[in-house]
Formats: C-alpha cells, sequence, structure tokens
C-alpha cells in the first residue's frame, strides 16, 4: 500500500481542522465528525486548542482511501506558531493549502507559499468556506494565479465531469508530449489525469477544487482528486533512513521522537544513529509508537513513508537526519523577539530549568538559555500569543506560575572587517595559546570555522577542542551583547605544554582570541527585518511609500493594477511590528499587509539601540579580552592592547602583508 504524507496548511481561521475532520469522516477514520466551535474535533485535543479555537500543535492522523494510506498533519495556522509548522514541511509528500472564499490570499499564506516552494512540496489548494456571504472562488482562483502561482488549476466540481477545452490547453501547455495530440484534438481525459499527476510532482501545476469543509461540501470530490493526483514511490530495501520532525513528552516525563521514515525499515530494539557527520550518536530504540491523533499502539517495526515516534533517543533534536540520513535541517522563520522568564518564590529554580528544558527540546526556536550574571531565563518567540500559550502550558501541565516580561526586539552582532585576535591563558599549572583569523560571513550565515592550524603547531586534539568551543552557542558582541552572528572565523596556529595543559585551557585561550579580535574589528549591529508587500488603493501610495521611508524601510518602485497598487520592499522588525493597525488607519481598511522574516540586516538606528541596552563590554564575566601569562611562578593579566607582544607564537598571520 502507498503511503502518503499529507499536510494542511492555511492562515488562521481558514477552516482547516474542520477540513481536516471531514477528510477522516469520509475515510471512516472516525465516526463522528466535530467541530472547532463544539471543541470536540479528532486533531484539536489540548484544552489551549479548544478554548482559544485555535491549532497550536502539529497533531497527526491516519486513513486509507482506495489503494493509499495516507498520514494527515494538521499545522497551526497562526503566525506565532510557524516554526512548529516548518518543522513539519520537511516530512510532507503533498501540502493542501486552505483558503477562505471571502478572504482568499492573506498575508500569512504567501509565507506559508513561499516555504513550500523553498522546499519544493507538491501542492493542491481547496477554496473553503463557498457557503458563505460574500464568498467569491473564482476570484480566488485569480489571486492564487496573480499572487502565488500562475500554474494553479481550477479542477472541475465533480471528478468524473470531462475535461474542457481550456483545461486540456492548460496541461497541454506544460507537458510537451500532449501538446500534437491536443493541437490535433485527439487528447483523451485519461492522458491528461496522467500528465497531471506528473506535473503536480513537479511543481509544475497545483489544482484548486472548492467547497465547503463545515456543511461538507466538495470534501469527496477533492478526496477524489487526491487519490487519483498523489503517489510516492519509497524503497523499503535500502537502510533504514528517517528525520525528526517533532519532539514531545508523554505524561511521565517520556522523551517521544516523533520520525518520518525516508527509506528502509526500523525495527524496534535497534540502535539509531542521529545528528551530523562528525558528531553521531547512537542510541538504542526501547520502543515504536504508531500514533493517531493522541492515541497510539505500540509496534515491533517501521517502513518507509510512515510517520511513527520511538522512545529511547535522548538528544535527537528536529530536523536531524537518523539512520543512513546524516543531515540536519534548520528552520527558515526565525523568532525576531526575546523575553524574559518572570518567576517568584516558591518557584523551585531547579524545577523551572527542567520544564523550559523540555519546552526548549520540543521547540528548538526558543532558544532557552540562562544569564548567570543576571539570574535570568530567556526564551525567542515569534510574538505576543506564543508568550500567553507558554505561560498556560507551564502552569497546566509543570504547575508552575510564570509569566513573561514584554517581548524585545532580539538583536545580533557581527563584523565588517577582517582582524587577528589571539589569547593566552597561563595561570600556574595551565598553558593554552590560540591564534584567530576573524572575518565577516555571509548574511545568514551565522558563524563558522575553518581549520588552518598545522598538526605540527598543534596536536589535532586540541584543535578540535578549540572548534568545538568556537561553535558553542552563546558568544555575543561588544555593543550591546547581543549574539554573535555572520563571522567566519579561521584557526591559525595555537601552542600547548605537556605538562601544564589540562581541560578548559584552550576554551579559555580562544575566547580570548575571539574577544580581543573584535576589540580589534568595526563591529555592526544587526536587527531583523521584514520582506514586506502592501495592497492599497493607487490614491495612497504617496503617503504610504513616505511612511515606509520614515519607519527606515525600503521599497521597489510600485507596481500599479488599474485602481490597485503592490508595494513591496524590506522593512526592519522593530518599526513595522505593529503596522497593520497603522496601515489600516492611513487606508480606512482597505489596505492589506503581508510581513516574512526575511533575516537580519544593519541596524537602521544603531546609536539608539546602544544607548537603550546600555551594556558594559568590560563587565561581562564571561568573556574577558585580557590574556593571561605567567613569569617567575606567578600569573599576570596582560590588556588585550598588549596581548600581542606578550604571545609565546611570533606572527603566524597566514596571508596577512
Amino acid at each position: 500500500m502507498n503511503n502518503i504524507t499529507v499536510g494542511l496548511l492555511a492562515h488562521v481561521d481558514a477552516g482547516k481542522t474542520t477540513f481536516a475532520e471531514q477528510l477522516l469522516y469520509h475515510t471512516e477514520a472516525i465516526r463522528s465528525r466535530g467541530r472547532v466551535d463544539h471543541q470536540d474535533t479528532f486533531l484539536d485535543t489540548h484544552e489551549i486548542e479548544k478554548s482559544r479555537g485555535i491549532t497550536v500543535f502539529a497533531d497527526q492522523a491516519e486513513f486509507t482511501y482506495k489503494d493509499a494510506r495516507y498520514f494527515l498533519l494538521d499545522t497551526p495556522g497562526h503566525v506565532d506558531f510557524s516554526p512548529e509548522m516548518e518543522r513539519c514541511l520537511q516530512v510532507l509528500d503533498y501540502a493542501v493549502v486552505i483558503l477562505s472564499a471571502v478572504e482568499g490570499v492573506e498575508s500569512h499564506t504567501e509565507t506559508l507559499w513561499q516555504l513550500l516552494r523553498q522546499h519544493q512540496i507538491p501542492t493542491l489548494f481547496f477554496i473553503n468556506k463557498t457557503d458563505r456571504a460574500g464568498a467569491d472562488p473564482g476570484r480566488v482562483v485569480e489571486e492564487i494565479r496573480q499572487q502565488l502561482s500562475s500554474n494553479a488549476f481550477l479542477l472541475p466540481q465533480q471528478p468524473e465531469e470531462a475535461w474542457t477545452d481550456e483545461m486540456k490547453s492548460f496541461v497541454a501547455e506544460r507537458e510537451d508530449s500532449l501538446l500534437e495530440s491536443y493541437l490535433e484534438g485527439t487528447l483523451s481525459d485519461s492522458d491528461c489525469l496522467n500528465a497531471m499527476k506528473s506535473l503536480v510532482k513537479s511543481g509544475e501545476l497545483f489544482p484548486c477544487m472548492q467547497g465547503s469543509a463545515l456543511l461538507d461540501r466538495g470534501v469527496g470530490e477533492f478526496l477524489e482528486v487526491l487519490s487519483k493526483a498523489t503517489f510516492t514511490e519509497y524503497d523499503h530495501q535500502l537502510p533504514f533512513a528517517g528525520r525528526v520532525y517533532k519532539i514531545r513528552h508523554d505524561e511521565k516525563g517520556t522523551r517521544i521522537t516523533y520520525v518520518k521514515a525516508l527509506q528502509g525499515v526500523l525495527k524496534n530494539r535497534e540502535s539509531l544513529s542521529y545528528g551530523p557527520e562528525t558528531e553521531r550518536s547512537s542510541e538504542r530504540i526501547t520502543g515504536i509508537r504508531k500514533y493517531n491523533g493522541t492515541a497510539y499502539t505500540s509496534a515491533d517495526w517501521a517502513a518507509a513513508g510512515e510517520l511513527f515516534a520511538v522512545v529511547g533517543l535522548s538528544e535527537a533534536l528536529p530536523g536531524a537526519g537518523v539512520g543512513a540520513l546524516r543531515d540536519v535541517q534548520g528552520s527558515g522563520l526565525i523568532p525576531t523577539l526575546k523575553s524574559k522568564v518572570l518567576f517568584e518564590p516558591p518557584v523551585n529554580l531547579k524545577e523551572l530549568m527542567h520544564a523550559f528544558g523540555q519546552l526548549g527540546a520540543e521547540d528548538p526556536s526558543l532558544n532557552v538559555s540562562w544569564d548567570e550574571e543576571l539570574q535570568e531565563l530567556h526564551i525567542h518567540v515569534m510574538g505576543g500569543i506564543q508568550l500567553e500559550i507558554l505561560e498556560q502550558i507551564v502552569a497546566e501541565r509543570f504547575q508552575i506560575r510564570v509569566a513573561f516580561g514584554p517581548p524585545e526586539i532580539l538583536y545580533k552582532e557581527t563584523i565588517a572587517d577582517t582582524v587577528y585576535g589571539c589569547g593566552h591563558f597561563e595561570p600556574l599549572g595551565h598553558y593554552a595559546e590560540v591564534h584567530l583569523k576573524l572575518e565577516a560571513g555571509e548574511r545568514g550565515s551565522g558563524i563558522t570555522f575553518i581549520n588552518d592550524c598545522h598538526p605540527d603547531d598543534l596536536a589535532v586534539g586540541y584543535q578540535h577542542q578549540i572548534e568545538q568551543h568556537l561553535l558553542e552557542s552563546g558568544h555575543h558582541g561588544l555593543l550591546t551583547g547581543s549574539p554573535l552572528t555572520d563571522l567566519k572565523i579561521t584557526l591559525l596556529s595555537g601552542r600547548a605544554h605537556n605538562k601544564h595543559t589540562s581541560g578548559g585551557d584552550f576554551r579559555e585561550a580562544a575566547f580570548r582570541a575571539l574577544r580581543q579580535g573584535l576589540e580589534q574589528a568595526e563591529n555592526v549591529l544587526l536587527e531583523p527585518v521584514y520582506d514586506l508587500k502592501i495592497r492599497i488603493d493607487s490614491d495612497d501610495v504617496g503617503k504610504v511609500m513616505s511612511d515606509i521611508q520614515r519607519a527606515g524601510g525600503f521599497f521597489n518602485p510600485p507596481e500599479i493594477l488599474e485602481s490597485k497598487a503592490v508595494i513591496t520592499g524590506t522593512v526592519p522588525a522593530a518599526s513595522f511590528m505593529d503596522y497593520g493597525v497603522r496601515l489600516a488607519s492611513m487606508t480606512q481598511g482597505k489596505g492589506s499587509l503581508s510581513l516574512r522574516v526575511a533575516g537580519y540586516l544593519p541596524c537602521h538606528q544603531t546609536e539608539a539601540v546602544i544607548a537603550q541596552r546600555n551594556y558594559n563590554k568590560n563587565a561581562d564575566p564571561a568573556y574577558s579580552s585580557t590574556s593571561i601569562f605567567c613569569a617567575k611562578g606567578e600569573a599576570y593579566p596582560v590588556p588585550w592592547q598588549e596581548a600581542g607582544q606578550h604571545m609565546h607564537i611570533k606572527d603566524k598571520r597566514k596571508g596577512a602583508g
């Protein structure tokens, strides 16, 4: 039987969960249909989801239809929970985007579309809520063609209907082998159907259907199209490989790792390796679970194409390849805000750290971190709704009462030039020296490490220690203490002592070399930015462009479409987080806004942010630019400005003029 994983995606309130209920009911996977407003749906089972009427957690169900078994993933539609949604994209065979026949293509729909194309996932559309006043499926199809893809294709309401000449022309234009028979008038419906299947798979055609999930209109017809347009070709004979897409903990605190099997078969009690090639771990699987909603059955094996969960992996994170798959996929959607966790006695710090440790494993985008100096716990978030949900989760799941500080923009830092840093650590009984070259990296590259150190200068084992320490998370810049990124670090040389070098010495020396290099560099403050798209009346173009410019944004020449205009550009997150309200005021509610996180660019108000943060680099105990030397049995400090003259390795700047 063919195994096919299908993900449901939508802008919030498009009717995605109701659509999922109908699919499960039509295929007899459930006996009765739940409703979001009745709080009894099969997939939105958490009390938070029921009370708010939105999907927060990506849950899965299973159904069979004709000759295929479908694994259905219902993903969150609210933008605050986009990382949860995107983690699911890594394991989809097909996606179904649900749109409202009234609202059409909305801001988050465009973000979803860009992610789907980035992951190259074959996609179908279902235009929902055709029963509502103001519904216009034809207009929505045109919006899809104009704003998402001209390859969107409206199928007949009844699959058994004959293909019209317009539909045959649409397919023949995209499949060269059909063009001649189409021109001769001999192109058959079955040929069109077969071509549609391959064109959908290759992302050259996107079928659209319409109906009302609430009134059960068009869902059965959609199932028929899903059956005819989708297929997979998984190989069960190859060595097992899969990808982790979700981490959860059950009521006993047991860590559950959800995996999509991409090839082969995994048997219970087998050892499973995971992680990147350089840091592979291996653990024995102690249980395999097949989930359907909140219920599961234990299994002896899982095969290619299936979604399942394992017990026994203690550290594999979402995105990790397992078995023969050795890569790690990261997330494209990154939080742009950070918040402080507020707690007071009698909250136990150890219990709090345990709780957020579990939450951080389940959602790595939280980037949970403890500031030892300030004794503060910080997390990264997408928005305020996410904080509200987290507060409820911590209270209900861990019985801990917390609050959160106001979300702040998450700034980062990098450098703009090339510098050389050196660090020496030689208190009595210790010894390590490190020489680095620091260069500005490409935007979005993070911290990268290059080893240009000869084994004659420093043993390979010590070189690996330096690499591990420099690739640790948590390095921060000198302007605001914000995370360091987009930095290329090259290890040039180092020195150890046969007797005195011990564990941790190279960590101290490497950090001092990094900090000493930053002291010499042109440091740059980065801020998160959005890709912006605004649709407004042509009369509003002038004032909106002026407003964008005043707020530190950049825009392209507007595209004028009759009485409407589309403005695209790049804008600072700090100025545009709440811009939707302002735009509605300026355009009397007629403007629409789409914002998508687009990475980081130099901050448009660096001096103001530095002044507001008031970071004192010299008071930071985690990083010191001062090297420690030893003479006559006593250690003495040397400030960064003079450290180079005291180093034991002289002029190891490879390529320096």
